[in-house]
């Protein structure tokens, strides 16, 4: 899971997108490839080429994320939210 958003409200509530390794045949416009070649990726802590979708969000109780285990480069960071509002603005 990627942590998209820190724990809100009296039940801390943590927004987090599914990340899978399986490669889609088709990208959609919502999905990043998180790349080995990269420079940054070692600090996923990801072992393969990993696909965050975030299209596929959810909340879950802030206790049932039990560890960190690695973070996403600045520059990734900030194409998760350029992502995040071109599919929210949608709406």
């Amino acid at each position: 899971m990627l942590v998209l958003a820190g724990p809100v409200g009296a039940v801390p509530e943590v927004l987090v997108a599914y990340i899978s390794s399986v490669l889609p045949t088709a990208l959609m416009p919502s999905d990043l490839v998180l790349d080995p070649a990269k420079p940054g990726f070692h600090s996923t802590n990801l072992k393969t080429v990993s696909v965050p979708r975030l299209h596929k969000l959810a909340t879950t109780h802030a206790p049932m994320i039990a560890c960190d285990l690695g973070h996403l480069p600045q520059s990734q960071r900030e194409t998760v939210a350029a992502k995040l509002r071109g599919l929210l603005a949608a709406w």
